[in-house]
């Protein structure tokens, strides 16, 4: 289902984006909505999908264990599209989730053309890499 610019409006993550620029993203996105138990991405497995979440909460695992919790406004995937390598996390959502993904090679198009989006996709990334495992 594609996602509206009122949409992505109230994600953190483009509030800073004018209402011309929010409209021109917003093709790139489709939502999705998935069920509690759903996994979303397998850690050592291929990443070609961007996740930012609308409403609900996922569990972010590594080795079987959960190390993170993420909700509302946060994002994942963006570290194996980015680097090339595989997913270093499971993600499965722990209640019923509506999410806004997109596909890799519009995520390059969303780092090219909205560099301030893509900076702060950036700086989270780095700082789950020194704080926390990456929710990838």
């Amino acid at each position: 289902m594609p996602v509206s610019a009122d949409r992505l409006k109230g994600v953190p993550l483009f509030s800073s984006l004018s209402p011309d620029e929010l409209q021109a993203l917003c093709g790139r996105f489709e939502a999705r909505q998935v069920k509690a138990g759903t996994n979303l991405t397998t850690e050592g497995a291929p990443g070609y999908m961007f996740f930012v979440i609308e409403n609900g909460t996922v569990d972010v695992e590594q080795n079987g264990t959960v190390v993170t919790t993420l909700g509302p406004g946060d994002f994942f995937g963006e570290a194996a599209i980015i680097s090339g390598e595989r997913r270093n996390a499971t993600v499965c959502a722990s209640s019923d989730v509506d999410l806004l993904v997109i596909f890799g090679t519009e995520f390059r198009i969303l780092e090219r053309d909205w560099p301030d989006v893509a900076a702060n996709i950036a700086s989270t990334m780095t700082e789950r890499s020194a704080v926390a495992p990456q929710a990838d």
